[in-house]
């Protein structure tokens, strides 16, 4: 340690303390600052001894007051789960029709609907509801089901393809090409004519020969226009909406292979309320029949 010395320039004596020639002024905290951290010391053992906040190997010290944020947030949702039970228990007995026209139900049940939609089918669907590749977009006109209240809530409940549920939307599209059903050149063709039919550029002499196909394989299931037939749940292809792609590779693709969805059947997991709301709240996106 050097001795201690006044500095020339601040007239403040040193410390002693030394390093590469730099001498450290002795400059004392102030007494506000000293006294400052002095009581966030006892402030911090206070908390330790009222509050849980040492961690053990199962759990936490539970402090004298024994608190517990997760218990209190319990309560709370206990407290307004009560509050909306009477609103609830409405939304439960009464149709979806009734809470259409009951602006108070409606507003409810919208609001509850938009919340379970976000952490249930946002996933999927978007935050939006305007979907994805594979995933259908809920605001429009096109529904493989049928877009009224009811058949949204059916599907909710259900589930499209979904194993564990007997009453389960089920449609099977063939693989044609896959399972040797239609030869190449049969598939080309019908995929030209379902461009003809979406009103996009195709092969008029391909389209010809395919409508052929087309009324013999798969008009059954899509209708004899392509405008799809919803009590099987068969989509239009009279439109530019595709949930797979609608372009001319992307057909022969589905018609050569189909992929086929799956939605998980909400009724094993949410209450009837639940799915109420978010069948309300579906439909009233403006794409709902």
């Amino acid at each position: 340690m050097s001795e201690k010395k006044v500095d020339d320039v601040s007239g403040i004596e040193t410390t002693g303390h030394e390093w590469d020639g730099i001498r450290e002024l002795n400059n004392p905290l102030p007494r506000w600052w000293l006294w400052t951290f002095y009581a966030t010391i006892v402030w911090a053992i206070g908390y330790v001894i009222v509050y849980p906040a040492i961690p053990l190997a199962t759990e936490a010290t539970k402090g004298i007051w024994n608190y517990s944020s997760r218990a209190a947030v319990s309560a709370e949702l206990a407290e307004a789960q009560a509050d909306r039970a009477d609103v609830l228990e409405k939304i439960v007995t009464a149709s979806l029709d009734e809470i259409r026209t009951d602006a108070n139900l409606f507003q409810f049940a919208t609001a509850g609907g938009g919340s379970a939609f976000k952490v249930y089918c946002s996933q999927c669907h978007g935050s939006g509801a305007a979907g994805s590749p594979g995933f259908p977009n809920l605001n429009d006109d096109d529904w493989i089901w049928g877009g009224t209240a009811e058949a949204i809530e059916t599907t909710l409940k259900h589930g499209i393809r979904f194993a564990g549920d007997d009453d389960t939307r089920i449609s099977d599209m063939p693989a044609f090409g896959a399972d040797g059903i239609l030869e190449r050149g049969q598939i080309a063709d019908v995929a030209e004519y379902v461009l003809q039919l979406s009103g996009q550029e195709h092969e008029a002499e391909a389209a010809t020969r395919g409508s052929e196909v087309y009324a013999e394989n798969c008009a059954a299931c899509h209708g004899d226009d392509g405008e799809g037939i919803p009590d099987v749940g068969a989509p239009r292809l009279s439109d530019p909406i595709w949930l797979y792609g609608g372009s001319r590779d992307e057909l022969i693709a589905q018609i050569n292979r189909p992929q086929q969805g799956v939605m998980p059947a909400w009724g094993q997991r949410l209450d009837e309320a639940t799915i109420k709301q978010i069948a309300v709240y579906v439909h009233s996106l403006g794409g709902g029949q």
